[in-house]
């Protein structure tokens, strides 16, 4: 059960700003509001591999 890490990326302009540690059991995938500093707004961010 160790854990994974993954990156965020923005679903407007696709930039991968945020990188996060996952427990590797967890089948589902991350999306979380943040803030995009290329857009400048807060934008859904979604896990990528």
């Amino acid at each position: 059960m160790g854990r994974e890490k993954v990156f965020l990326i923005c679903t407007e302009c696709l930039s991968r700003n945020y990188t996060v540690m996952k427990r590797q059991d967890d089948a589902r995938r991350l999306e979380l509001n943040k803030f995009c500093p290329t857009c400048n707004k807060h934008t859904l961010h979604k896990e990528s591999k």
